[in-house]
């Protein structure tokens, strides 16, 4: 290894340069962003601190947050400085933080909005790089029963069978089911597929008398509710 390789502890750091210091003395709150990566990754190169390289990383993904929250592994041990095994921890941390919130904000018993379905699924597909689908199942009381995966997808699809949905909806013995999927594109607009789908499941949930309740879009910026806007 040369001198340009060499890593550099952050006792070595520029006075300015130690969040850890930092965070001790004036409080998590005192650190900017930067600082609070910079402690997760712990050690910057002979060349460029930890915070210098933190904030190349954040300015690379316009200094926002949930845009990181969304790197793969792959992508982020692309920076120079930044191997497997620290894209990982900053990868938990933000993973961490976004469970905070959903434990800070329990969802609800019963599913009686579409806000209220929304805030059941929402940490399990907001930042995802690719489309999911679930379904939220609940009783005739509107009662929530279990939150089930049906499928994973690419960037803009992901292709949904009907008899693993209506499968799922009886062996819960639920009577109404919630569908949701995310765009990770942003475009909270459905698509001609994604309107056929929910048709169809509609139909096929009547003959089942189990009702379709409400189809749901997520993306990072919020949700569309096919209920809300009148589609079925």
């Amino acid at each position: 290894m040369n001198n340009y390789d060499t890593k550099i502890g952050i006792k070595a750091w520029a006075e300015e340069d130690r969040p850890r210091e930092k965070l001790g003395t004036q409080g998590r709150r005192a650190l900017s962003d930067a600082e609070l990566i910079a402690i997760l990754i712990g050690s910057g190169s002979r060349n460029e601190t930890a915070v210098e390289l933190s904030r190349r990383i954040l300015h690379h993904y316009d200094n926002d947050l949930n845009k990181l929250g969304k790197a793969s592994i792959a992508e982020l041990s692309n920076f120079k400085g930044i191997g497997e095994a620290k894209a990982i921890s900053i990868i938990a941390a933000l993973e961490i933080g976004r469970r905070r919130d959903d434990t800070e904000n329990p969802a609800p018993e019963y599913i009686s909005t579409s806000r209220d379905a929304y805030n059941l699924i929402k940490r399990h597909l907001v930042d995802l790089n690719h489309e999911e689908f679930w379904i939220l199942l609940t009783g005739r009381s509107q009662k929530f029963i279990a939150r089930e995966l049906v499928s994973k997808g690419g960037l803009s699809a992901t292709i949904v069978d009907p008899k693993i949905i209506f499968g799922l909806a009886l062996q819960h013995q639920a009577s109404n089911i919630f569908l949701v999927h995310n765009h990770p594109s942003g475009n909270l607009k459905p698509s001609n597929e994604d309107l056929h789908l929910t048709k169809k499941l509609v139909e096929a949930g009547r003959l089942l008398d189990i009702r379709i309740m409400d189809h749901l879009i997520i993306t990072n910026g919020g949700f569309y509710s096919f209920a809300d806007e009148g589609v079925f």
